[in-house]
């Protein structure tokens, strides 16, 4: 095939034989947020670059490395999004929302965009749903957040295939008494890092600490920890947190090297893990952002939210096979008409059908053919019911009713009886 035929690498259709678990995912996951009280918001795919790299932070994989970016015909640059939160709090401060302490609970889904290396579960276009929390500092929204996130795992079977993981990053000045302290020990074993790591030493300390190099990871072993830095505010939130997790029965895992590969993160990290997927084992991921706002020139505001993958979510349900049966419903019926007057009545009988019966699922047949091709067709739909339309019908005013999945008789209804008669039968089945 012609490569200017081809989707670009790493950038995915998504075929009719999917789109059903995706949208079996963002309808449960919106009547989920719905019935937690928050509500939903429509964004940008393309953001002025200076966004990202404010927000996110220079240094950074995604800015240095990933981010898709260009000049427009102003000479603009644009970024297309790789990530949802920076985003968000654009609008929130473009539009007010948060004005006078105002609470924003909020959740948006669509494409991500950024240049990896594609592999299972990892791609350069991807989804996420995220949920962002505005003007509620404490511990009991973080708790809120990662209860609702147990809830989704338990209404999609995955409770026994995900692990939660915790850290708190603390206070910006916390960290950087920390970061200070790391430079110091790697400066001490600078020739034993693995290259990305030596180069990272000088840019971005702390993410050395999810380094997947196993010689690095051994270093760290006795590397100080970010816990003994934390600052006294920052410790009792992180106290606060568990202990509402230990209330709602949340089983949690502290892991001192959860970071995050995103700046503007501080106190409460967390991410939902999983073994069943590989190298790409997180699913759900998100933290605190108390400082994000007024480095956007806004004022303080206290921010925090996830995001999860609807690829790895969607990867994750079919290799543990717990992908719902009937997400593709069949049809529960297929008009089979003969002769161009039956054909024309077809029409008029479907529309009728569907105004009276608002959630039928109704097929006619297309293209005319023969009876045994139109029957073979209503067969091959998966349809219940072949309603039949010829000149006798016409004739008398009935419609044949052939099931098509059991041996029982054909029955002629009358017209005005059909509706009625049909919903009975749905009923049965």
């Amino acid at each position: 095939m012609s490569k200017s035929l081809q989707a670009i690498r790493g950038m995915n259709d998504i075929l009719p034989a999917q789109t059903p678990i995706w949208r079996y995912l963002e309808s449960t996951f919106a009547q989920l947020l719905d019935s937690y009280g928050y509500s939903e918001i429509r964004l940008p795919i393309l953001e002025f670059t200076d966004l990202f790299a404010r927000g996110i932070g220079e240094g950074t994989d995604v800015v240095d490395k990933e981010m898709y970016t260009f000049l427009d015909r102003n000479e603009e640059s644009l970024t297309l999004r790789p990530e949802g939160t920076a985003g968000c709090v654009r609008a929130v401060l473009e539009h007010g929302l948060t004005g006078g302490g105002q609470v924003q609970k909020l959740w948006y889904t669509g494409p991500m965009f950024r240049y990896e290396k594609p592999q299972k579960g990892r791609y350069r276009q991807f989804h996420q749903i995220g949920v962002e929390v505005f003007n509620q500092p404490g511990p009991d929204v973080d708790t809120e957040l990662i209860v609702l996130t147990a809830r989704l795992w338990k209404q999609l079977g995955l409770s026994d295939a995900v692990t939660l993981q915790l850290n708190s990053l603390g206070s910006s000045e916390a960290r950087a008494r920390y970061r200070d302290a790391l430079v110091v020990y790697l400066q001490q074993r600078f020739d034993q890092l693995d290259e990305d790591s030596q180069r990272r030493l000088k840019t971005n300390p702390l993410r050395i600490l999810d380094s997947k190099n196993a010689q690095t990871q051994a270093l760290l072993a006795d590397a100080p920890t970010l816990h003994d830095y934390l600052d006294d505010e920052s410790r009792a939130h992180f106290d606060g947190l568990k202990a509402r997790l230990d209330a709602a029965g949340i089983a949690y895992e502290i892991n001192p090297k959860l970071v995050r590969g995103l700046d503007y993160y501080g106190r409460t990290v967390f991410e939902w893990v999983t073994d069943k997927l590989g190298a790409q084992g997180t699913v759900c991921a998100g933290g605190r952002y108390d400082g994000l706002i007024s480095q956007f020139g806004g004022k303080p505001t206290p921010g925090v939210g996830f995001a999860m993958g609807v690829e790895r979510l969607v990867l994750l349900l079919e290799t543990l096979e717990l992908v719902p049966d009937a997400l593709s419903p069949v049809p529960h019926a297929y008009i089979c008409a003969f002769g161009e007057a039956a054909e024309l009545a077809a029409l008029a009988l479907a529309e009728r059908l569907r105004d009276e019966l608002p959630g039928l699922r109704l097929l006619v047949n297309a293209g005319a053919g023969s009876f045994k091709s139109q029957f073979k067709k209503a067969d091959k739909s998966g349809a219940r019911f072949a309603l039949i339309l010829g000149e006798d019908e016409l004739a008398g005013r009935v419609v044949g009713c052939k099931p098509l999945r059991d041996d029982t008789e054909q029955q002629s209804i009358a017209w005005d009886a059909l509706p009625e008669r049909l919903a009975a039968c749905l009923e049965q089945v």
